[in-house]
């Protein structure tokens, strides 16, 4: 089932950023060299109890003068609307109510979505309860008063928002079929694939760049079965901040993805594999699902015996970090192969949700120790006691072991091989927790 998704809104400087940091741990601002993880994280999976969601920072970019921050803040606005299952709107306390804070709430409003109105820097709610009274004109309910620097208040806030996540979880479980994301940079032809697999134009198809407007839900229906397709938009290209483009386009497709089973991750064949594919292919990765990459406009490519090689060889180099992707060559423009899809989409789906019994998976482990001896530091070697799988979507492992430090992400990878050669688990990821068991336990 995928996460609900909340979106932080509120204009430049009331401190969006800080809570979204506040929420997700220190960790957020980490650099990885991974795709996927960018200096500027705007998207993040927090747990609070018993619930988890994906929560959306918006915002981050400051405008150059004050005539275009309604315009921003009501782009910032019509994402959050498109996007999200519950809107955290943020207004700053020591600013007061402001007349774009307003407008901003008549769209909100409109949107019918759940809203929880956040008032940050309150630092002492007796001194400046009469402030935070004030945005109860915004007509958004009651505020909730928050320090996101003090990291106050926070948790009457965040029960408010996963109040809300009943109804959405519940329309979820009621809807059994396939949800495929279609991701990709803009122009890579995501529309034209859907528009084929229907027979008909019901997404706008056009060479400009971001013209899909919204995140479009298709239902394809292929051999008596229904599959959701998750056409994930471009965006209008009014913005000379490039910046700005790139966060609204991972936006769409972090929301797109939370939702899907399967994504079908779209490259260029004309243009090639390139460092902004992997970065939207890494958000795929770091959910956990499961991923086939399509090469589209394949028929315009001048080929030779060996250009498929070539090519897949380059797309497993830039997309080292997924080796388990399927991938197929298309053209959406002729249909070329088209109808291999749906079969890897099966499969993929499958895999996905795959289950293997404890009793094979440590058959497989002693196996692997067997004919590869485990790490050892300082005379101590690495045992492995015990493996079972814990969940699926994605299929998740725990590996019960003597000393975690001893458990080198190289022998995970090892162990990991060797599951795949008996069950391939085509097209989707594998998880791994490590937990440590003392000798004396066993």
């Amino acid at each position: 089932m995928s996460k609900p998704v909340v979106a932080i809104v509120g204009r430049p400087n009331v401190g969006k950023s800080t809570l979204f940091n506040a929420l997700a741990g220190e960790n957020i601002s980490i650099v990885k060299d991974t795709p996927g993880v960018t200096r500027d994280r705007i998207y993040a999976d927090i747990t609070w109890l018993d619930k988890s969601f994906t929560m959306i920072d918006t915002g981050g970019i400051e405008p150059d003068s004050k005539d275009i921050i309604l315009s921003q803040m009501r782009e910032q606005a019509e994402i959050a609307i498109a996007t999200a299952d519950v809107i955290m709107f943020m207004v700053d306390v020591k600013q007061g109510l402001v007349d774009s804070d307003g407008k901003v709430a008549d769209m909100l409003r409109r949107s019918n979505k759940p809203i929880v109105l956040v008032v940050n820097k309150v630092d002492n709610f007796a001194k400046q309860q009469a402030d935070v009274y004030e945005f109860y004109n915004l007509g958004l309910g009651d505020p909730f008063p928050v320090s996101a620097v003090g990291k106050q208040g926070l948790g009457d806030m965040l029960d408010e928002v996963t109040k809300h996540f009943a109804d959405i979880e519940g329309a979820d479980e009621e809807d059994e079929r396939p949800r495929v994301a279609i991701i990709g940079k803009p122009n890579v032809g995501k529309s034209s694939l859907i528009n084929k697999l229907l027979g008909e134009n019901r997404l706008i198809v056009s060479n400009i760049a971001g013209t899909t407007r919204d995140a479009v839900d298709t239902v394809v229906k292929r051999n008596d079965n229904e599959y959701v397709f998750i056409d994930t938009a471009g965006i209008r290209r009014k913005s000379k901040i490039k910046e700005e483009i790139e966060r609204y386009s991972i936006i769409r497709t972090v929301t797109a993805v939370e939702r899907a089973d399967v994504v079908v991750m779209m490259i260029d064949a004309v243009e090639g594999v390139t460092e902004q594919d992997a970065k939207i292919a890494g958000i795929a990765h770091d959910k956990g699902k499961g991923v086939i990459i399509v090469v589209n406009k394949w028929d315009a490519v001048e080929k030779n015996d060996k250009t498929i090689y070539e090519y897949t060889n380059k797309i497993k180099d830039t997309l080292s970090f997924m080796p388990y992707a399927e991938m197929l060559f298309i053209s959406a423009l002729t249909g070329q192969r088209l109808n291999k899809l749906f079969d890897l989409i099966d499969v993929v789906i499958e895999n996905h949700a795959m289950r293997v019994g404890t009793g094979v998976l440590n058959e497989i482990m002693a196996e692997a120790v067997a004919m590869q001896q485990p790490p050892s530091d300082k005379g101590k070697r690495l045992k492995l006691y015990y493996i079972t799988q814990v969940s699926v979507k994605p299929p998740t492992f725990v590996i019960f072991v003597n000393d975690k430090e001893l458990m080198h992400f190289s022998y995970t990878r090892y162990i990991e091989n060797k599951i795949r050669e008996a069950f391939l688990f085509k097209g989707t990821p594998l998880r791994f927790i490590i937990r440590e068991r003392k000798e004396k336990e066993q």
